[in-house]
């Protein structure tokens, strides 16, 4: 038994030792059809015969030589570069934090970076004459310290790191689509550039990532031994006498510096270095030394696939589809398959709820927030700046001004109190307290779903629109949990399905708007959240349509109220969970398409509202609906004034808005759990 068991663990090693043949299959595979892209785009732009000339020294007089030498050869040099590095730096991540999910995207590290560089250039270039990279290094860091921070609670756990990186990306995200909308002069090469564009003009892009990215690599080279002893427990390690502190700090240094010299170079790479990572690990790298080669390997050869693939749907020449955005569309799904089937450890348990106030009498609350509500509205619809500075408008200066603010403030109060609404119910059918349209990816789905309306009719009305809108955000709503349902519906999981879809549609959309078609260009300003363009007859339609359905939302109270006690406790009661169960989902995507054709799909208003009412003492499923209507309607109309008269004479979208404000609730909703 000795000798089997001997002979047993030899074999076992034995195999551990060889090389992956499934990565180094898969790494083939991708490295034919990116030859034979090339070889394909070559040929059109240059006859065979002239391939030579123009790789060593091009006639300046052909044209087709000078491109092939200044614009496609390092074109393709960069691919192959840069896609190494995010292998690279994947894999590293990985190893550090013992997170088979952690990526320059994951962890919130090419948001940060990405975010540093669009602020630097807009606010204070002249930061960026000591060099981008060290502004990209700069935002990087930020970006991993406050994930770190979110997720040190849960002592650094998988599923805390990734949810905490995609909700720091999301926030960072926004602030940068805040950035473009605001400086519209920059608004094509900052859109284009943050996407993750690989076209050249010249060999020194090239030239400048060389030497930036051999050292960190080389770096990485020379600690590979202790980098992989980190993937044991630190009691091991710190009893082989390895500085366990020195080490981490500098792998998780190197891998932000790689991801930030591919930032400041070519914009935002999505998800490469996270399906590199996957690829090698799923391809039989067991052992950290194999995947620290076939990693990079790997990302090398899928960004040369993927960049190629784009130039034979584009041209040779054509950068209408940035290569970032592709790989996205090919990374979210990647990681979704991967959530459920890779083992990420046991969470620490949940600290118990907070204890919160409860009125008994909760109707002298909500006359207060009415009241609330109208003085905002008066506030929003009287005062603001103009040629002389703040003054309230009344009388004769008031009544040319309501045309035009009464709209917008109508469509925002509309879109408030249905957001947050949909948000209550999302809480209550799941009993995720984090959970709400714009969190799980269905307020995406339904940005999604109206796009493609968009692209598909000719001239879609509201009607359309809204149709379009909520099968989008119902099927989304159904993708999401058929993928929780596999993990019991587990609260993180289920942030982490649906903020990966978000990541997945942002792409498509993306990929849509950057094709330059003059309704895809529209989109911009609304995927913001901008009531500008409200006239009367939209806000007219949209409260109409929120009257409607907050008309009907009391036939759903006594649901909400029993949801949260279970399946068993419901079916005992004689209620029919499913039918009950897909009624509450059809309202929440009704709800929420309506509301984000006004407002965008990115709000928060949906997780903010319903922990606002909670928080004043409304328990009970009917006062807390009402409180949340009112508060999701008065926080909408305040984020629409703020957005006007901030910044006058230029605005700032209302969704954005609010956005802002809406992250850092999420954020420390996030650390409180």
């Amino acid at each position: 038994m000795a000798q089997s068991r001997t002979s047993f663990a030899g074999a076992a090693a034995s195999r551990a030792g060889r090389w992956p043949l499934g990565a180094l299959l898969l790494s083939a595979v991708l490295v034919a059809f990116g030859l034979a892209a090339s070889v394909t785009n070559l040929a059109a732009q240059l006859p065979p015969s002239f391939w030579f000339d123009a790789l060593t020294v091009p006639d300046i007089d052909d044209m087709r030589q000078v491109l092939v030498h200044y614009a496609f050869l390092p074109r393709l040099a960069v691919s192959l570069l840069c896609g190494a590095a995010l292998g690279l730096a994947g894999t590293v991540l990985q190893q550090v934090l013992r997170n088979p999910l952690a990526s320059p995207e994951t962890v919130g590290v090419s948001a940060g970076a990405y975010l540093a560089l669009a602020l630097a250039t807009l606010a204070a270039p002249s930061l960026l004459a000591f060099g981008r990279e060290w502004v990209a290094l700069a935002g990087a860091f930020a970006a991993l310290a406050a994930v770190l921070a979110l997720s040190w609670h849960k002592s650094l756990s998988p599923l805390s790191v990734v949810l905490a990186g995609l909700v720091v990306s999301l926030y960072a995200g926004a602030i940068g689509a805040a950035l473009v909308v605001l400086n519209h002069e920059w608004l094509a090469s900052l859109f284009i550039w943050g996407a993750g564009s690989l076209g050249q003009q010249d060999w020194v892009t090239t030239l400048w990532l060389l030497p930036r990215l051999g050292i960190a690599a080389l770096a990485i080279g020379l600690m590979t031994r202790p980098l992989a002893l980190l993937g044991l427990e630190d009691e091991s390690v710190r009893s082989l006498g390895v500085p366990l502190g020195i080490y981490r700090f500098a792998g998780l240094a190197m891998a932000v510096a790689l991801v930030a010299f591919v930032v400041a170079a070519v914009g935002v790479i999505g998800f490469v270095g996270l399906a590199a990572a996957a690829l090698a690990r799923i391809g039989g790298a067991r052992r950290f030394g194999q995947r620290l080669v076939m990693a990079p390997l790997l990302g090398a050869a899928l960004l040369w696939a993927a960049d190629q693939a784009v130039q034979l749907a584009t041209g040779p020449q054509g950068d209408l589809l940035p290569t970032g955005a592709i790989t996205a569309l090919l990374g979210a799904p990647l990681l979704l398959w991967l959530l459920p089937r890779l083992s990420l450890g046991a969470e620490p348990p949940v600290l118990a709820a907070e204890r919160l106030p409860r009125i008994r009498r909760p109707g002298m609350l909500l006359a207060l927030l009415g009241l609330a509500m109208l003085a905002v509205l008066v506030l929003a619809l009287s005062f603001g700046p103009g040629p002389e500075g703040w003054s309230f408008a009344v009388g004769d200066q008031l009544r040319p001004l309501l045309s035009w603010r009464w709209p917008r403030l109508l469509a925002a109060l509309s879109a408030g109190a249905m957001l947050a609404l949909a948000g209550l119910m999302m809480q209550r059918l799941t009993g995720n307290p984090m959970a709400s349209p714009e969190v799980l990816g269905i307020s995406a789905g339904a940005a999604l779903g109206m796009v493609v309306a968009m692209f598909a009719v000719s001239d879609p009305g509201r009607p359309v629109q809204t149709a379009a809108a909520a099968v989008g955000a119902f099927a989304t709503l159904l993708a999401v949990l058929a993928i929780g349902r596999r993990a019991a519906y587990a609260p993180e999981r289920l942030l982490l399905a649906g903020v990966a879809l978000t990541a997945l549609f942002d792409a498509l959309i993306l990929v849509l708007t950057a094709t330059g078609d003059p309704r895809a260009m529209l989109l911009i300003s609304w995927l913001t959240g901008s009531t500008y363009g409200v006239d009367q007859g939209s806000a007219i339609m949209t409260a109409s349509i929120a009257l409607c359905l907050l008309l009907m939302s009391p036939l759903f109270i006594r649901w909400l109220d029993m949801l949260p006690l279970g399946t068993p406790a419901l079916r005992s009661l004689g209620i029919d969970v499913a039918r009950t169960r897909l009624l509450v989902l059809l309202m929440v995507a009704v709800l929420t398409a309506a509301s984000m054709l006004i407002v965008g799909p990115l709000t928060f208003i949906g997780l903010m509202a319903p922990h606002l009412a909670r928080r004043l003492g409304l328990a009970r499923a009917l006062p807390q609906a009402v409180g949340t209507v009112l508060a999701g309607a008065l926080i909408m109309v305040l984020a629409d004034w703020i957005g006007r008269t901030l910044i006058f004479p230029r605005q700032i979208p209302t969704g954005l808005v609010a956005t802002l404000i809406g992250g850092p609730v999420l954020i420390w909703l996030l650390r409180r759990r």
